[in-house]
C-alpha cells in the first residue's frame, strides 16, 4: 500500500488525517514541524507527502522548495488555512502538486491523494510557472 508522510503541526488535524487514511490501508507517518518533516521526507520511500504551509521551525513552502532543489520529486499535497488565490498559487509554484484548503472534506483529501498516486512518475515541465500573464481573478 502507499506510504504517506504527513507534515502537520496541529495534533487534531494530523490525527484526523492519519486515522482516515490508515483506515483506507495507507501506511502513514507524521512529523509535527518543518525541520523534522524535511529530514523524514529526505529519507525517501514515500509515495506522497502531505505538507501544511504554516509549520513551526521551517515553513511548509521552504520544505517543498528544499526538496525540489535537492531533486526529490515525491508528489506533494499542500494543506493550508490560507485560501486566497495568491496563497494557492505560491504553494503550487513552490513545487506543490496540489493545494487543499482547511477545513477540508475527507473525501476531497482522499480523491486528491488518489490522483497524485496515479499521476506521472516523471516530473512535468511547468511552462506557466514563470510566464507573465494578464490573467485576473
Amino acid at each position: 500500500m502507499a506510504r504517506i508522510l504527513v507534515i502537520e503541526d496541529d495534533d487534531g488535524t494530523a490525527e484526523e488525517i492519519v486515522t482516515a487514511l490508515g483506515d483506507r490501508g495507507y501506511v502513514l507517518d507524521r512529523a509535527a514541524d518543518g525541520t523534522k518533516g524535511l529530514e523524514q521526507a529526505r529519507t525517501g520511500g514515500w509515495d506522497v507527502l502531505v505538507i501544511d504551509r504554516m509549520l513551526p521551525e521551517l515553513d511548509g513552502l521552504s520544505v517543498i522548495e528544499t526538496l525540489r532543489d535537492e531533486g526529490i520529486r515525491t508528489p506533494v499535497l499542500v494543506l493550508s488555512a490560507l485560501n486566497a488565490v495568491n496563497d494557492r498559487v505560491r504553494g503550487l509554484r513552490a513545487g506543490g502538486d496540489d493545494y487543499l484548503a482547511k477545513p477540508f472534506c475527507g473525501w476531497d483529501l482522499g480523491a486528491r491523494l488518489e490522483a497524485l498516486l496515479l499521476g506521472p512518475a516523471e516530473p512535468r515541465e511547468r511552462p506557466l510557472a514563470s510566464a507573465r500573464s494578464s490573467w485576473t481573478c
